[in-house]
């Protein structure tokens, strides 16, 4: 789907001013207006409409996103892109990866607030030639702002369950360069108690972010660093028997690239990404069972390059990544124990892996016809597949100034995350030699933009093999979770959003609704199963989601956002009762959750009241993981 996600415009100058905007949907950087495959846009103005406070709350307003919380706030979250798992996409900060090589549940620590992002762009189905071949499902792409000017902000918020933050941040503009800087603390004390009566789901947080950007002679530097800590009471999250779980994860960012100009554009990347992770099954008690620790560390390097030709845009690029993790269970034997830092225990095993990549695509653009087609070479040391081609094309049609057509076929490959290949610990059991998924799909749609008038719809098919999961046999007591190839499934899917601005519509700015969107989506996999199996990710999915929102001003200062959501996802989990499985499969009830946020806005001040969950909906999202009812916050923002 195209760009379309709670845009506040007021007049039809900003849809075409989003439409201007640059995504990086391919290799090549184009207008959203121009490109040849559809890319989702949330902007800046869409975020501040959007009642969210997290990154990872945002993403529920975009209707092909599958957002499936285990902590709240953002503290755990897993994404997803159709009907796909949390592992089977790329998640980008600025255009650098930080998915993480250990596990999928990391890959959404995100160390930038909301108030510091510019925009999301979130391309759906694969997209190795564009971002690497970890994107089997699409991607997630973070901008950051940069700044125009010198200015700070800080917000404090606070609200149910002990809930407690605040964040500053500010921003510096000279002549060459510009500068951002942010860091914020949250902490709660949890939704649920565990059956001892202690905190359960309770968090702490901090991050801290840094993002520069500077000209030198013609030549666009850009840089950042990032750190996000978090201590948070994980419940049930691994395993339904013990509630008392926890875990600490430690996440720094590190990234610099460039961009020359002239005939040939060259545009280098280096980045380093470091994580620490901590599990404890006992909460504080390493004496009942051993905490796992986890090291990771991954550099990568890419270098793009792009020219232009009377037959058009030309772009080439290569990209090596290498992953290691050094773990108490993860991974192979090392030659010698590494000492775990501050604790008594010592990394024993690990594993290094790295990935190398090709890019060659060609795009080619008049007034009416686009047209993108390339291809990525890849070879990751951690298999012995040997070096395979990914191709992928899209086109776009411009039917009249209103109506745009779009078609695409892409593929990629995903290699399996380090716990899936040596997770056996827990009632685990993982296989090392997990083979590559691999990816194919066929997409088309449609883009009709009128005064006041955004209507976006797309239909696809997926046709995926060797799809990981972990399974497990219903009904058998201590059965292990293994995680194994799924042979082949099948997706076929159908999106579609209508935006209406009554505002530009009418042409009365005043007008006290100021835009309104409605979205659905629905996917229907085809694969082979057997009775009896309980699927912990690929044999559960979104298979419908209907997305409204509204956004309203009233008298002067005041507005008010609203989202609707309504869920209905296809799978079953086991139910536990007073701490053992009854051995039932229980299959997963659609739900309902109304989030609302109404807000006064003064010269320098800003301050809101939200409510999250605001039906006190009961649900289950992930597993047996009860969710939180409602959610208030109160909180102010001030600009200066």
């Amino acid at each position: 789907m195209a760009a379309n996600i709670g845009l506040r415009a007021q007049s039809l100058d900003n849809f075409e001013k989003l439409e201007g905007v640059v995504v990086t949907a391919s290799r090549l950087p184009s207008f959203l207006g121009q490109s040849a495959r559809m890319v989702t846009v949330m902007d800046s103005v869409a975020i501040a409409s959007i009642p969210a406070t997290t990154v990872n709350d945002l993403l529920k307003a975009a209707v092909g996103v599958d957002v499936r919380q285990r902590g709240p706030q953002g503290i755990q979250t897993d994404i997803s892109l159709r009907g796909g798992t949390c592992e089977q996409i790329a998640v980008l900060l600025d255009g650098i990866s930080i998915s993480d090589p250990q596990t999928g549940h990391n890959s959404a620590d995100f160390p930038v607030p909301i108030s510091q992002i510019e925009r999301i762009e979130i391309l759906e189905g694969p997209a190795a030639r564009t971002y690497g071949t970890s994107s089997l499902l699409g991607a997630i792409n973070i901008v950051t702002k940069k700044s125009t000017s010198n200015s700070v902000e800080a917000r404090l918020e606070g609200g149910s369950h002990g809930l407690a933050s605040g964040s500053v941040a500010a921003g510096m503009a000279g002549r060459n360069a510009s500068h951002n800087l942010s860091a914020g603390y949250s902490r709660s004390d949890g939704y649920t108690r565990n059956s001892a009566g202690g905190l359960n789901m309770d968090f702490k947080t901090a991050k801290a972010f840094y993002h520069g950007d500077a000209t030198i002679k013609g030549f666009k530097l850009g840089w950042h660093s990032g750190i996000s800590v978090k201590d948070f009471g994980s419940g049930t999250f691994y395993s339904p028997r013990f509630d008392d779980q926890f875990e600490h994860t430690a996440k720094t960012f590190l990234a610099l690239q460039g961009e020359s100009s002239g005939k040939l554009h060259l545009r280098p990347r280096i980045y380093w990404n470091h994580g620490e992770d901590r599990f404890e099954l006992f909460r504080s008690r390493p004496d009942l069972y051993p905490f796992n620790y986890h090291r990771t560390n991954v550099l990568g390097f890419n270098l793009d390059g792009w020219f232009s030709s009377a037959l058009g845009k030309t772009a080439f690029g290569a990209e090596v990544r290498n992953e290691d993790i050094i773990s108490t269970n993860l991974g192979e034997p090392l030659e010698k124990e590494r000492k775990v830092r501050g604790h008594d225990a010592s990394y024993k095993v690990g594993l290094n892996r790295s990935d190398i990549s090709l890019f060659l695509e060609h795009d080619i653009s008049i007034s009416w016809f686009s047209f993108s087609g390339g291809a990525s070479i890849s070879r990751n040391t951690g298999n012995n597949e040997g070096f395979r081609i990914y191709p992928g094309a899209d086109a776009s049609l411009r039917i009249s100034p209103k109506l745009k057509l779009y078609a695409s076929y892409n593929s990629s490959l995903r290699m399996p995350s380090f716990t899936e290949l040596y997770y056996s610990v827990g009632g685990y059991k993982a296989d090392k030699n997990l083979k590559a998924e691999k990816m194919q799909s066929l997409e088309g749609g449609f883009k009709y933009l009128a005064r006041g008038i955004r209507l976006v719809g797309s239909i696809y098919a997926l046709d995926g093999r060797d799809l990981i999961d972990w399974i497990r046999v219903t009904g058998v007591e201590d059965a292990p979770w293994q995680s194994v190839n799924h042979a082949r499934i099948k997706s076929f899917g159908e999106e579609i959003t209508l935006r209406l601005d009554p505002t530009i519509m009418i042409g009365k700015p005043g007008f006290p609704l100021k835009n309104i969107s409605a979205s659905f989506a629905h996917i229907n996999q085809k694969k082979d199963s057997k009775d009896g199996i309980q699927s912990f990710y690929a044999l559960e999915y979104l298979r419908n989601k209907f997305v409204l929102q509204a956004d309203l001003n009233f008298m002067k200062h005041f507005s008010i956002n609203l989202s609707y959501r309504w869920m209905d996802r296809v799978g079953n989990y086991e139910e536990f009762l007073d701490g053992k499985g009854s051995g039932e499969a229980v299959s997963y009830k659609p739900y309902s959750l109304l989030d609302a946020k109404i807000s006064c806005q003064l010269t320098t001040w800003t301050f809101f009241l939200q409510a999250e969950n605001l039906l006190d909906a009961r649900y289950f999202d992930h597993g047996n993981i009860p969710q939180p009812g409602l959610w208030l916050k109160v909180g102010t923002i001030v600009k200066l």
